[in-house]
């Protein structure tokens, strides 16, 4: 099939394109650079650098490339970033996704996948886990921007007879996650405790505690429900990706250092960010059993040899 992939320069849709084209499928690719970087674009994959919220590019995309499926994973990724800057934060995630979304109907795409958030739409979940059957309740303008994208892919739904699949991420990580942004705290603690340097925990509450419970989920696993969902077989319309299991950041730290053979790092403690939930950990219900998660354990080292070789 000929898939577009909006943010396939990016994290994890860099590696959505490589799984789709080791598939024997056509890729584009739109990405404006911002946090992508064009080196993560597969030389098989056709690329157009532009910004999504571009009405008259996106259409010429469509118009040039005729793509069969959608999967968006363009965003603004940051809560932090949404808090400071939420009108940026809503131009990109609900304005560019209803551009995007407008020419799929348009074009009468046979499927339209897109990567949502379990980590932040649920808000807190004190205790046990929020499961698809959990009312989402978004306290961040990032996990508000996300939510409202999922209402307009059930009017549209409903209006156009679009097929679509919502993959809710828990917090994903692994190779090519940049360390440098505010996101993507296994990335960052990774280069600094391979580099002995100290890494900063953020309070849930007060200072001294083990930070935000988390639900860190591999980014192969995410390959892998994307890759699914492209070909129509996930016939759930939501999907939680995830594993289940909490980890403190702490805990999550102490396990990156005792991978990196740094196990006396030193870990010092730092204010709640803003927009943090304390607690996150997700249900995958029905689909993480079909597709057991990759362990913290290993997810770490795949992650941390990454960044060895990339020096």
């Amino acid at each position: 099939m000929r898939v577009l992939v909006t943010g396939g320069a990016g994290f994890i849709g860099s590696h959505i394109a490589d799984a789709l084209l080791a598939r024997g499928h056509e890729v584009t690719v739109i990405d404006d650079l911002s946090s992508g970087r064009r080196a993560n674009v597969p030389s098989k994959a056709r690329f157009v650098e532009g910004d999504i919220r571009n009405g008259e590019l996106v259409a010429r995309v469509f118009e040039e490339h005729k793509p069969e499926v959608v999967n968006h994973q363009a965003a603004q990724t940051s809560v932090a970033v949404s808090t400071r800057e939420p009108i940026r934060d809503a131009e990109i995630n609900v304005i560019g996704g209803v551009q995007v979304l407008e020419q799929a109907v348009k074009h009468r795409i046979a499927r339209f996948v897109f990567a949502s958030t379990g980590g932040a739409i649920y808000g807190e979940v004190p205790q046990g886990k929020a499961s698809l059957e959990t009312q989402p309740r978004p306290l961040s303008p990032y996990a508000c921007s996300k939510f409202a994208f999922e209402g307009y892919l059930g009017a549209y739904a409903k209006e156009y007879a679009l097929n679509y699949t919502v993959l809710r991420y828990a917090n994903v990580y692994g190779p090519r996650q940049d360390p440098h942004g505010e996101a993507g705290v296994v990335a960052i603690f990774s280069q600094r405790l391979l580099e002995n340097q100290s890494v900063q925990i953020n309070a849930r509450r007060e200072l001294g505690d083990p930070g935000c419970v988390r639900d860190y989920v591999y980014v192969d696993d995410v390959v892998r429900a994307n890759v699914l969902a492209v070909e129509g077989k996930i016939d759930a319309r939501f999907v939680n990706l995830c594993t289940g299991e909490a980890t403190t950041t702490l805990e999550l730290a102490q396990a990156i250092a005792r991978a990196a053979g740094n196990p006396k790092a030193e870990i010092t403690n730092g204010p709640r960010r803003a927009g943090d939930v304390e607690r996150s950990v997700l249900d995958g219900g029905e689909f993480i059993k079909a597709h057991p998660a990759t362990s913290l354990e290993e997810g770490v080292r795949k992650t941390l040899e990454w960044f060895k070789t990339r020096g």
